[in-house]
């Protein structure tokens, strides 16, 4: 089946074995298909077409006896992102008419034979989820917080991210945003976010951080060259914009690094949230493209300790929830707000592509 073919299949995301595995690839394909990454969608395509057989060998023959969940492990990305850095570095030639657009009709041998060549290599891939920290999603946490700020909340912010990676949200301060024609930032930054708008502009305003900290169980350290690789190597090839956007964060992260902290996201809720508020400042817990990677008990967790630290809210020290998570109905990556007091229920703002190319505002 061609990748244009290749349609969404409904799928318990917690779901397991064989059947579970081939409509995760497919639905990989699909999606990056549908999100602007043909070459990817062809590699994920490869990947499918190998799992029925016999090729690939200990790779494949892992992925084929996958014990987890596969779409919740996000496992067509594991093994794209090994097949990508194999690329980046000039280790499979025979990749290149896959990654440069020339959509080989034998890509389904190349990617076989990539994966029997670099089993070592690739291995290691499949042993956790895929890091795809992206300046581009900031957008999200800059608009969140300028409609916050319209509904009364502080404008001073601090932030507390989950799953953090390698940091790129929590270096926002120093990012210039243009937002449906909405500007704020320092406009001396070379980070330039600018999404494809649609819809109203948020309200019109600025706001201050004045802490950002964040949590991750693998921080990614930008400055170590091997690290950097395997957060690159999770980037689309064909979305070029965001090269140069990962280029700006780790010449930013050589400057002023993030603060990060090795945690479980439950441990660092807990902590955060039990710390005094600050009169003045609108404590922002946020997250993005992380939630399913966060085992469902420890969801659970996060939600009970977000709704009881709200309950205690006051407009003073007001406490706000921001996520940007994928729907996997409309495979649509949504970005929703909670606040307290006053705003319990979950406002979804507006909807975006994964990487934060496009943007439909919907408030």
């Amino acid at each position: 089946m061609a990748v244009a073919d290749v349609k969404y299949n409904a799928i318990d995301p917690l779901a397991t074995g064989a059947d579970a595995i081939v409509t995760a690839f497919e639905n990989q394909v699909a999606y990056c298909r549908d999100n602007g990454a043909p070459n990817t969608a062809l590699i994920c395509q490869a990947l499918a077409e190998i799992v029925p057989g016999e090729r690939g060998g200990t790779v494949m023959l892992r992925i084929r006896k996958w014990a987890g969940q596969p779409l919740a492990d996000a496992l067509p990305l594991r093994i794209a992102g090994g097949l990508h850095a194999i690329y980046l570095k000039g280790l499979e030639p025979e990749l290149s008419p896959i990654y440069e657009g020339h959509a080989p009709t034998d890509a389904a041998e190349r990617v076989a034979d990539a994966l029997e060549r670099h089993e070592a290599f690739l291995m290691p891939w499949l042993d956790g989820p895929p890091q795809t920290n992206e300046a581009g999603r900031s957008w999200g946490f800059a608009a969140a917080m300028l409609w916050l700020g319209a509904k009364g909340l502080p404008r001073q912010f601090a932030l507390w991210e989950l799953g953090s990676s390698a940091g790129i949200n929590l270096m926002m301060r120093r990012y210039k945003f243009d937002l449906g024609g909405v500007e704020v930032g320092p406009e001396t930054s070379r980070m330039r976010i600018t999404p494809e708008w649609h819809g109203d502009a948020p309200p019109a305003g600025d706001f201050d951080i004045v802490e950002a900290t964040g949590c991750d169980v693998a921080p990614v350290d930008l400055t170590d060259e091997a690290q950097a690789l395997r957060l690159k190597a999770y980037i689309w090839p064909e979305l070029t914009e965001r090269f140069a956007r990962f280029d700006a964060a780790v010449e930013a992260v050589n400057r002023f690094p993030p603060e990060i902290e090795r945690c479980r996201a439950g441990d660092f809720v807990e902590r955060v949230l039990a710390r005094e508020p600050q009169p003045g400042v609108t404590r922002m817990i946020m997250h993005s493209v992380v939630w399913q990677y966060i085992p469902q008990e420890e969801r659970e967790r996060i939600t009970a300790m977000i709704e009881d630290a709200g309950k205690q809210a006051t407009a003073e020290a007001p406490l706000a929830w921001v996520s940007l998570e994928a729907n996997r109905d409309t495979h649509r990556h949504e970005l929703m707000v909670r606040y307290w007091p006053g705003g319990d229920e979950a406002v979804k703002l507006a909807t975006a592509h994964p990487h934060g190319s496009k943007v439909s505002w919907e408030r």
